[in-house]
Formats: structure tokens, C-alpha cells, sequence
């Protein structure tokens, strides 16, 4: 019984234990989605289930324009399996540090922090899985390695438990 006890304990003061986009704050170069996401770009990614396992890759084709603090990111994607997809964001800067996101298949708002070379975005994504309509909740990280090269990791909740994980390389053509 102690030792179920430590385990308990010992869980439950790592689960509060993650990094914070405060963490990044010194950290460059300092990223600017209205830099970075301006242009052509190229991303390559996959998709695992719940248990680590591969369960889909793709590749995107990313266009993106600004003006002002008001960009649209047009995403196009193209999986393994044969199947396309297009998402296209409504962006809005509205603080130094602060963006909103809209897309048809978000619920609602995305919103976003940056601090450094990091964006965390918190946001619901609808999907579909085996026929089924579902909405999950992405705890969405993107790191800028250099001006024209970033690292994206997307975990993927539904009610609470985490059910997947999305890794991306996102590249400037």
C-alpha cells in the first residue's frame, strides 16, 4: 500500500511538471507567425494514435498572407492513403504576444502565446474517425529552429485523455 501510495503521489507532482511558453521567452530567433507564415511553405508530418503507432503522414502545401494583424493561412494537404483536405485559418495579432485563430473545422477561437521562438496554441479541432464526428482538443507547440525552418508537436485530448499526437516540419519553399 506504501508503495502504491508513493507512485500516486509521485504521478500526480510530475503531471504538473510541463513547460510553459513562459519557458521560452529568452529563446531565439524570436518567432513572428506574420514572418514566418508569409509566403510558400512546405510541411511534412504523421499522425500516431493513443499508442505511439503511425497511423497516417502527410504532406501540406502552406500559402500565407498579411496584412496588417490580419492573416489567412491556406493549408492543403495530401495523405498516404490518398485523401486531401484543406484547412484555411483566419489569423488575427491582437497583442505583441497573443494571436486568435478561426477555421471551419476549429470550434470556436484558437488562441495563441508566443514568447521567444515558441507559439503554444490551445484550440478544438472537429474530425472524423472511422465514419465518426468528433471533436478534440490539440495542445498545439511550434518551435522556430531558424528563419526558415520550424518543428510543430500537436498532442490530441478527448475527454481529458490524451488519444494522439501530431509531429510536423514546417520549411519555407
Amino acid at each position: 500500500m506504501k508503495k502504491l501510495i508513493t507512485v500516486l503521489l509521485t504521478s500526480i507532482s510530475l503531471w504538473g511538471c510541463s513547460a510553459g511558453i513562459s519557458d521560452y521567452a529568452g529563446e531565439s530567433p524570436e518567432l513572428k507567425l506574420e514572418t514566418f507564415f508569409n509566403g510558400e511553405l512546405v510541411a511534412y508530418g504523421t499522425v500516431q494514435d493513443y499508442s505511439g503507432k503511425v497511423i497516417q503522414r502527410f504532406r501540406a502545401d502552406l500559402t500565407g498572407t498579411w496584412d496588417g494583424n490580419e492573416g489567412t493561412l491556406d493549408e492543403q494537404f495530401y495523405y498516404a492513403d490518398g485523401s486531401t483536405q484543406e484547412r484555411i485559418w483566419r489569423l488575427t495579432k491582437t497583442g505583441s504576444d497573443t494571436y486568435e485563430g478561426r477555421a471551419g473545422d476549429v470550434e470556436g477561437v484558437a488562441y495563441g502565446k508566443v514568447a521567444g521562438n515558441a507559439l503554444n496554441w490551445s484550440y478544438v479541432l472537429n474530425i472524423e474517425v472511422d465514419g465518426e464526428a468528433m471533436s478534440i482538443k490539440l495542445d498545439d507547440w511550434m518551435y522556430l529552429v531558424d528563419e526558415n525552418n520550424m518543428i510543430n508537436r500537436s498532442q490530441m485530448y478527448k475527454y481529458g485523455l490524451p488519444v494522439g499526437e501530431i509531429t510536423l516540419y514546417i520549411g519555407k519553399k
